[in-house]
């Protein structure tokens, strides 16, 4: 209002304000100088603490270590200025699974023996579309050739063929094996790792390795592999046949890894529906419904295969916003 009163007409445009140079700002030559020094070949890959440190020790000091980086940041300089090795930019793996045997993540982690140092490596190999654990082994070492073992006999088991299956891993000793790669090439199924010290690009597997640690009954320690073999076969039964899990439904894994979710989802559409004509006051918006089973699993989603329903959402939600707010612009101009 202000500024349409002053002859503004644009009430968003700020109008500029002139502001005198404080009287301790170093003039242009001075910072020409300070300049030259940091983009002088001594200095070139020299931090601006370790330039202020040396020329201190010279019995020189042109200006401070935030003048020194608020200049380099007016040229656009205020980057890693330090010499030292750049690491290589790995590719993000981008994994899509629409059904069960599409992609299998795998992964070790230990369970701690009867004594101090002493561990049992657990190998789980999860399908990431059904989170059906579909083999898994207590060892008491990790190894190339048990992994091997464990991967072969369970394609066997899940009847993989050729061109079907892509396994993903992180950067572990036996992942990377050339035993497991000349095996995966010979059973015609795609490898994919890991960027190396990113904790998130396997997530399937570390939220089952949770989902199994954080058992009630998980031991602090185990008194010998039996029996570390004996908890997790009686914990891989629980966790496939009964758990329900958030991420397909709460539908059990063993059920969506079969194929039968799509007779329990229409059995839990029909008690909801008798639930809903004997008591519809209690759902005040809606019929209830069940939830459904997401038609796509990724690791690592791309930005570009974002579902089309949530971007015609948010046009709804934006189109429903502007409607609400035109009636009271509209209201507030006629009263002014």
């Amino acid at each position: 209002m202000y500024r349409r009163r002053n002859g503004n007409s644009d009430p968003h445009q700020v109008m500029p304000v002139s502001r005198p140079a404080p009287p301790r700002a170093l003039d242009n030559a001075e910072r020409s100088a300070v300049l030259e020094v940091l983009h002088s070949e001594r200095f070139v890959d020299t931090a601006p603490a370790e330039v202020h440190a040396i020329l201190m020790d010279e019995g020189c000091c042109p200006a401070s270590i935030r003048t020194m980086y608020r200049l380099l940041a007016a040229k656009g300089d205020a980057r890693e200025r330090r010499n030292q090795l750049r690491h290589p930019q790995y590719t993000k793996p981008e994994l899509l699974a629409t059904k069960p045997n599409q992609v299998w993540s795998w992964d070790i982690t230990k369970l701690l023996g009867p004594v101090k140092w002493s561990y049992f490596q657990l190998y789980v190999i999860l399908d990431i579309f059904s989170r059906y654990v579909v083999g898994w082994m207590v060892a008491p070492r990790e190894t190339t050739c048990l992994a091997e073992r464990l991967i072969e006999e369970t394609c066997s088991k899940e009847g993989i063929e050729p061109d079907q299956l892509t396994i993903h891993a992180d950067r572990g000793t036996s992942m990377t094996s050339k035993g497991v790669a000349f095996l995966l090439a010979d059973l015609g199924i795609t490898k994919t790792h890991s960027r190396p010290h990113v904790s998130d690009d396997n997530p399937y597997s570390e939220s089952q390795f949770k989902t199994l640690k954080y058992r009630p009954d998980f031991p602090d320690r185990f008194g010998s592999i039996e029996d570390a073999r004996e908890f997790c076969k009686a914990f891989f039964s629980w966790y496939n046949l009964q758990h329900r899990h958030s991420g397909i439904a709460m539908l059990t894994q063993d059920g969506v890894h079969q194929g039968r979710e799509q007779q329990v989802l229409a059995r839990r559409k029909e008690v909801l529906a008798a639930a809903y004509a004997a008591h519809p006051e209690r759902f005040v918006r809606h019929a209830p419904r069940p939830a459904s089973l997401p038609k796509a699993v990724w690791i690592n989603k791309p930005e570009a295969a974002q579902p089309t329903q949530q971007l015609s959402q948010q046009s709804t939600v934006t189109a429903v916003a502007k409607s609400m707010v035109a009636p009271a612009v509209q209201a507030t101009t006629q009263a002014q």
